[in-house]
């Protein structure tokens, strides 16, 4: 199953993806929310909904925005330098343990709304990365119990500002969750729709060319290692989102480095988990 959302911000309804066709299931009172990712007689009575209509679905129009897949999730965790080959460019240093941090859920935007530089930015950049979506509550739970806590994956951009992490002290945080900077979508999968979750094509294209051109078979920390390593810090709960990390091709790894600047074009996907096209926004206050 692959569910998406639809329409003006704010007033999105809720779709499901059949065959590359985008149907509103809207009418079936469903929403994609924390008790919708957490409840099987939910996941079942969309299913039945499907079967029952499948003649009478509208038909959503590839021109309706499509915003991001779910509401507004509890939070959003990220794992950092997860690929041996961007822990090389960035000239970062990898640690024992997994790196963490936690996105503002203020950065949390819809697949094609547009990214916007914070103010003072000089030096922004992007990460193509595959996020987990929790399906059922996982506290402290096993590497062999993980798998059972997901509920499906997506597609994410974990948008980064390198002068506001790397040279302003504290932590990453800081450049890491300015707003508009966790586009999630344009949908997102269950995890019975992806055969291989550790071997997915993941790119990235700036303004035409070829960026980052990774693949999921590189991940240092594998799904259910990251899900089990976490849980130990904080109780996930359905429709929470983890970032699995990126791989090498970010502009900080460039030579020379590139940033991104107003006006530049960012399209990017993974295998399975459709693709998106993004323009930076200059800073505007809301």
């Amino acid at each position: 199953m692959k569910i998406f959302r639809f329409g003006p911000k704010g007033q999105e309804k809720s779709g499901i993806i059949i065959d590359d066709k985008k149907f509103d299931v809207s009418a079936s009172g469903i929403v994609y929310d924390e008790d919708f990712f957490g409840n099987d007689e939910q996941h079942i009575a969309l299913q039945k909904y499907v079967e029952q209509n499948i003649n009478s679905l509208p038909l959503v129009d590839d021109n309706v925005r499509v915003g991001a897949p779910l509401t507004r999730p509890g939070k959003i965790v990220c794992v950092g330098l997860n690929f041996d080959d961007h822990v090389k460019e960035t000239g970062l240093e990898q640690q024992a343990e997994p790196i963490m941090f936690i996105k503002a859920n203020q950065s949390f935007n819809g697949p094609q709304d547009g990214i916007m530089q914070p103010n003072g930015s000089t030096k922004m950049d992007w990460e193509t990365e595959l996020c987990i979506v929790i399906g059922k509550k996982a506290n402290n739970v096993t590497e062999e119990e993980a798998m059972d806590h997901v509920f499906g994956y997506a597609l994410i951009n974990d948008i980064s500002e390198r002068a506001f992490q790397t040279e302003r002290g504290g932590t990453w945080d800081k450049g890491k969750g300015c707003d508009t900077f966790a586009p999630i979508g344009p949908y997102i999968a269950t995890k019975e729709e992806i055969a291989d979750v550790n071997d997915l094509r993941i790119w990235l294209k700036l303004n035409g060319e070829l960026m980052q051109d990774g693949n999921t078979s590189d991940f240092i920390y594998q799904i259910p290692k990251l899900i089990s390593y976490l849980s130990q810090f904080m109780s996930f709960l359905p429709g929470d989102i983890i970032s699995t990390g990126s791989p090498a091709g970010s502009g900080m790894g460039k030579t020379p480095q590139v940033w991104l600047k107003p006006g530049d074009v960012i399209e990017y996907g993974i295998e399975g988990l459709g693709s998106t096209t993004q323009t930076i926004l200059p800073f505007a206050k809301n």
